[in-house]
């Protein structure tokens, strides 16, 4: 049972599957917890008719179901969403003789909420009726649920249910509440009901402070947070954490809070180390990141896996491997096993540099001391393969990931077309993603961007053009680098439509970037077009846009291919005017120009200067 649950909780559900077959062909009868244990397995991966056929085989063995294997298929279908199989279930414990459990009332509750069934949570509420059938934790479970999963307004009417069935709700329920109206945008609401929990008889501890201030940091509300959080001690809490001054990109602020809280002794918590180095890490800071881990060690605080590997990931976003490998040294020397999470994190930065043989060197190393790689693994050691031109190992590794049974997602199948594609593979691509399809994964328009992609750069534009127009009819829209993608497609042979396709991005929800303009600038330059390209350039600032270099470089270019190199040496000497540096391609461009007019002189004076 131990090593079914084990497997299961790894997502490994057929390994755990074939243990319980080896038992039944050993003449050895797995127990209900086996079978259950199983069950809750296939629930999770949301293979509800696997489990039903556990639940079937249990019976068939001669194991009566009890109320917890009812409970585990009651959740799954009630997640799913199956809400009518789930209310077959439980009726069908009343006709076995069992009598369901305040688990299985509460899960049935947020299973109709969800499915929107109200009159049907109003009616299961009434049948509740011994005293001890529903607990108010467990509904707190099912409030805090609903709020996770974005349903507000479902749990503000469980909330209120609970309140009508005579359940009076304490601290933590108002917490939940309270962040769930933070989360959705509702800070005032959030505010009125913060305020009015003293009027209950009830007191916020330093969480709902904590939830309060957060929410007023996330709407900019920075002085009022701040006031809160000088108020916490008044109320006879002590404070622990400034993570929400994080959330307004005020760094300078929460290391001051920070600072205050560790010099008068009090313990800063998880949350609010993690994000303070994330910020730090983000910002480039990376050594005042590892100076508040240093100084959390100084004070014998010791800190953990989470505090490590985001330090880790701050080294490797900034390519200094060798510092990130010290980290995970010294996480494992202070007596921290690593995970999964700290080695994709190193196995990211290696692939990144790239140094793909270290990566597939800490790949190995997991297995040896028992960790699983996950889909992420996976997935960021198929694109570091192919950015490092190893397409077959990537191959490979896409096969040895479906053998092993770790789930494949969107991103998965979305880094094997890129790397496909930008392989030549474009018919392979186009295979994996009809057999991405027809596996029932739905492709998102980053899959289907990388696809038409492909088909542009393989001349077949009808086909992307097809695929680009039919985008709308699957329910999905163009992003800004969609539209680039098939602009930059369409320059090559069809400059009009391209224009037009530009002139059109605006009107379906998007802003043209640098890009879109660079394309489209090009386009025109290399069509003669130089009269529409000088106007669209010279127009990018009253868009609120600035030419970056390789726009300049594009005017550059096609005012040399029209002979109007006085023109585009006054560009060139603008280049810095405007916050930009001319680069190698700048100087080769205009130097070439020059020499095509026979202008030596210039041409060595700007090499000199090169």
């Amino acid at each position: 049972s131990i090593l079914v649950d084990a497997l299961c909780k790894e997502g490994l559900v057929s390994d755990a599957k074939g243990v319980a077959d080896t038992m039944i062909q050993r003449g050895e009868q797995p127990n209900i917890i086996t079978y259950t244990t199983l069950m809750d397995g296939y629930c999770l991966r949301d293979k509800m008719d696997k489990a039903n056929k556990v639940f079937d085989l249990m019976i068939f063995k001669g194991i009566l179901p009890d109320v917890t294997s009812y409970n585990i298929l009651i959740s799954g279908y009630c997640k799913s969403p199956r809400i009518d199989e789930a209310m077959r279930l439980f009726d069908e414990m009343s006709q076995k003789g069992l009598i369901p459990n305040t688990v299985t009332y509460t899960t049935l509750i947020g299973g109709l909420y969800l499915a929107g069934r109200d009159m049907a949570v109003k009616e299961l509420f009434k049948e509740m009726s011994a005293p001890d059938t529903c607990k108010r934790g467990d509904l707190l479970n099912n409030v805090d649920g609903l709020c996770n999963h974005g349903n507000l307004d479902k749990a503000l009417e469980l909330f209120q249910a609970m309140k009508d069935n005579g359940l009076v709700a304490n601290i933590v329920c108002y917490s939940i509440i309270i962040e769930g109206l933070c989360k959705s945008g509702g800070i005032e609401d959030a505010r009125e009901m913060f305020f009015g929990i003293t009027v209950k008889g009830l007191h916020p501890n330093v969480f709902t402070y904590n939830i309060m201030i957060n929410g007023m940091c996330k709407e900019g509300q920075l002085n009022e947070a701040y006031c809160l959080f000088r108020k916490i001690e008044d109320h006879g809490c002590l404070p622990n954490s400034c993570s929400g001054f994080l959330q307004n990109n005020n760094t300078s602020k929460a290391m001051q809070l920070l600072e205050e809280i560790l010099n008068r002794g009090f313990s800063a918590d998880a949350s609010t180390i993690e994000m303070i180095l994330k910020m730090l890490s983000k910002d480039g800071f990376v050594s005042d990141a590892k100076g508040v881990v240093d100084t959390m060690i100084q004070r014998g605080e010791q800190p953990n896996i989470i505090t490590y590997t985001t330090l880790m990931d701050g080294y490797c976003l900034r390519g200094e491997m060798d510092e990130a490998n010290k980290v995970f040294d010294l996480m494992i020397f202070k007596g921290i096993l690593p995970d999964v999470t700290s080695y994709n994190i190193l196995i990211n930065g290696y692939c990144k540099c790239p140094r793909i043989d270290e990566a597939m060197r800490l790949f190995d190393e997991m297995s040896q001391i028992g960790l699983i790689p996950n889909t992420v693994t996976y997935n960021t050691l198929i694109g570091g393969l192919y950015l490092a031109g190893r397409d077959v190992a990537a191959k490979e590794l896409f096969k040895e990931m479906s053998a092993f049974e770790q789930p494949v997602n969107v991103v998965t199948y979305s880094t094997m077309l890129d790397g496909l594609c930008n392989h030549g593979n474009l018919d392979k691509a186009l295979e994996l993603f009809q057999a991405m399809k027809d596996d029932g994964l739905v492709a998102n328009i980053v899959c289907y961007s990388i696809i038409i992609e492909g088909l542009c750069k393989y001349g077949r534009i009808e086909d992307a053009r097809e695929m680009f127009f039919g985008l709308t009819i699957k329910g999905l829209h163009p992003n800004v680098f969609t539209y680039n993608i098939m602009i930059n497609g369409m320059c090559k042979e069809l400059l009009n439509e391209a224009y037009g396709l530009f002139r059109k991005i605006e009107y379906h929800g998007c802003l043209p970037n640098s890009c879109s303009y660079n394309t489209i600038i090009k386009g025109l330059c290399k069509s003669g077009r130089i009269e529409d390209a000088r106007e669209m350039f010279f127009g990018l600032t009253v868009k609120g846009l600035h030419p970056n270099v390789f726009t300049y470089n594009i005017m550059i270019n096609g005012m040399c291919k029209e002979g109007l190199w006085n023109e585009a040496y006054g560009l060139f000497r603008k280049i810095e005017d405007h916050g930009c540096l001319p680069n190698s391609c700048s100087y080769n461009t205009i130097i070439k120009g020059f020499l095509q007019n026979n202008d030596t002189s210039k041409a060595m004076q700007l090499l000199e200067e090169m």
